[in-house]
């Protein structure tokens, strides 16, 4: 969730979809809970920038207009999470109904 308010503040896009999957190993408790504070810190900072952002900039352009506009991936980015929470909540239940 870092690289949107990164984008925001460099202008740029850096995040690509071939570095979805570069995720190291999490191998302890206190890894997980790092990872999870990690995750809260920079969902917290792109909500922040999300409610900074006026109507003219939620319609601007995403940085090119192959992207759309701003709004559109604010949108997507949301979508795509309750998806992810969607496959969470599924895993949770296999494992506890084990």
């Amino acid at each position: 969730m870092n690289g949107l308010p990164n984008a925001f503040e460099i202008g740029e896009i850096k995040i690509r979809d071939q570095f979805s999957f570069d995720m190291p190993a999490i191998p302890s408790e206190n890894d997980w809970h790092n990872l999870v504070s990690e995750f809260l810190f920079n969902s917290e900072n792109f909500a922040n920038y999300v409610e900074q952002m006026n109507n003219e900039k939620l319609d601007g352009t995403f940085f090119t207009e192959k992207y759309g506009t701003y709004l559109l991936n604010i949108e997507g980015v949301i979508e795509h999470s309750y998806y992810h929470l969607g496959q969470v909540s599924l895993i949770k239940k296999l494992i506890t109904e084990k």
